[in-house]
Parts: structure tokens; C-alpha cells; sequence
């Protein structure tokens, strides 16, 4: 992956036409190429990235003079914090009314579910999120329009939910970014539960007289759980690495809009370290979501080396 990376971005563009006054001498603009090292063969500039990647070292940002690695440490928990309340409240809202749905397959309730989620998986990201700074913050002038509010500490945690500015500012880009997460939820929890419910073990739990609700608790909930944490990490991962929309919309200063910024700059370090630190996301990513599954499904977990 980092030879791919490396070898594209070097396609695009030359960062010191970025870096440097257009009407700059020849010399200004070769000893620039040369203090960032731009002046060597695009193989010898992959071995020294490659060589400091082993250490830690992704290089330094063209435009910040930074470690490209520290910026995006920096950045990342304002990312994190927005993915993870998308990702809660994708969840909280998706999963009861997939169920729903599953459980109602012919209700005039489930024909409106539905109806929403493919709404939900339609409409673009920006356009819905410039729709709400018109309607919230233009027209009815509830929410703040841009930036991430005032942040505070809770065990060492520093986040915009622990304070009533930050979680006015984070209402409308967590909820523009979990819309098509919540119609993926419900069309997934109304597919499982469907499936589910036309189970023997099902028939046995009614059969023994046990209360709707507690078969949806647990008989239905646990069997339609697996298939949903399995998208869901994966489109954690997503929201995570691919929030530059909703970022840039609304002004939030994570990953993304460093990103975007790196891109129209040409910083390359910075593109390069982002991307590669997606890749290593997605591999841990699909790590937890195995230890869920054995967590979750006795099914699958190794015991004195036999399944």
C-alpha cells in the first residue's frame, strides 16, 4: 500500500510550485527542492520514507515543518469523537426500527421506515449538509453553523460532548454523518430479523410461552447482531477515513479537513502518512470485530485448539 500511495502521489503535481512565489528565482526554487529532497529519484525518495516508516518517522509536513505523524495524532480524537457519535446515533436510531420492520412487515409503520431509509441512502452528504446550516442555524438559528465549540476534560478525556457549547456544535455534522448509517442499520436489522424469526428456535420460544420482548431480547438480538457489528466496523472505519465532507461543511477541524488542505497544498508527507494510517484502521478494525464475534457467538471460539 505505501508503494502504491507513494508512487501516485508523485504523479500529482509538484509541491514546490506550492511552496514558493511563482516569480522566485531558479536558486530559491532549487535550494526549496532540495531541502525537502524533492531534487532525488522517486525511488530514492521511497527508500528514505520507507526507512523512516519502520521507525515511526512518516516525515515532516510541507507546509507545517511537523511531523506528519503528530499532526495526524492531533487531529484524529476531534475525527474519533464525531465517527463515534455518528456510529451511536446510527445505531440507537437504526437498529429499534429495523427491528420494527422485521417484526411488521405488512404495517403502514414499515412501508414509512423504509420509505426514510431510502431517503437516507439517496440524498448526497453536502447537500444535506448545507440544507441544516440553512434551515438550524440561518433560518431558525438553534445551532451553531461551523467548528467544533468548547471542549473539556472527563478522566483525562478531551471532548466536545462534556460541555453544552461543544454538543450544540456537534448535533448537525454527527447527524449528517450518520443518516446513511442509519438506513444501512435498518435495512440490515429488518433483513436479519426477518430471516431470524422464521427459526425453529423462535417457534420453541413462543411455544414455551416466553414474552415477545424477551425473544427479541434474547433470541432474536444476539443471532442478528453479528452480521450488523460486521458492516458497522467496517463503516466505522469509513466514517473515520472518509468524513472529509462533512468535515469540510461544517468546519470540524479532524482528519478530513487536514486532508483536503494537505491535498490542495500537495503536502505529500501528510497525504501519504493519512492514507497508510487508514490502512492500519481497517486491519485493527477487522481484528476487534473477530474478538466480538467470539465474544458474542460461542460458535466460534477456540478452545484447546478445536473449534
Amino acid at each position: 500500500m505505501s508503494l502504491i500511495v507513494f508512487s501516485m502521489i508523485n504523479l500529482v503535481g509538484d509541491p514546490v510550485d506550492m511552496l514558493v512565489n511563482p516569480e522566485s528565482l531558479p536558486e530559491e526554487i532549487d535550494r526549496v527542492r532540495q531541502a525537502f529532497g524533492l531534487d532525488q529519484p522517486v525511488h530514492i525518495q521511497y527508500w528514505k520514507f520507507l526507512t523512516g516508516a519502520m521507525s515511526g518517522d512518516l516525515g515532516n509536513s510541507f507546509v507545517f515543518g511537523r511531523p506528519a505523524l503528530a499532526l495526524i495524532a492531533e487531529r484524529f480524537p476531534a475525527t474519533l469523537e464525531l465517527a463515534t457519535c455518528a456510529l451511536i446515533i446510527a445505531v440507537t436510531i437504526g437498529l429499534p426500527l429495523g427491528i420494527y420492520a422485521g417484526l411488521n412487515p405488512d404495517g403502514w409503520g414499515t412501508r414509512v421506515i423504509m420509505s426514510s431509509s431510502v431517503l437516507g441512502i439517496s440524498i448526497p452528504t453536502f447537500w444535506l449538509g448545507l440544507m441544516m446550516i440553512i434551515v438550524f442555524s440561518v433560518v431558525l438559528g438553534w445551532l451553531p453553523v461551523s467548528g467544533r465549540g468548547e471542549t473539556a476534560y472527563f478522566l483525562g478525556i478531551k471532548s466536545s460532548v462534556f460541555t453544552l457549547d461543544g454538543l450544540r456544535h456537534l448535533i448537525m455534522p454527527a447527524t449528517n454523518l450518520a443518516l446513511f448509517k442509519i438506513a444501512m442499520v435498518i435495512r440490515l436489522a429488518r433483513a436479519g430479523t426477518e430471516e431470524v424469526m422464521r427459526l425453529d428456535f423462535i417457534k420453541f420460544a413462543r411455544a414455551r410461552g416466553l414474552s415477545p420482548r424477551r425473544i427479541v431480547r434474547f433470541h432474536l438480538l444476539p443471532n442478528i447482531l453479528i452480521p450488523i457489528i460486521t458492516v458497522l466496523a467496517i463503516e466505522f472505519g469509513t466514517l473515520i477515513a472518509f468524513a472529509t465532507v462533512t468535515e469540510s461543511i461544517f468546519a470540524w477541524p479532524g482528519l478530513g479537513k487536514l486532508v483536503i488542505d494537505a491535498i490542495v497544498n500537495l503536502d505529500r508527507p501528510i497525504v501519504v502518512a493519512y492514507l497508510l494510517f487508514v490502512v492500519t484502521l481497517f486491519l485493527l478494525l477487522n481484528l476487534v470485530v473477530d474478538i466480538i464475534y467470539a465474544a458474542l457467538d460461542p460458535r466460534v471460539r477456540l478452545d484447546g485448539g478445536e473449534q
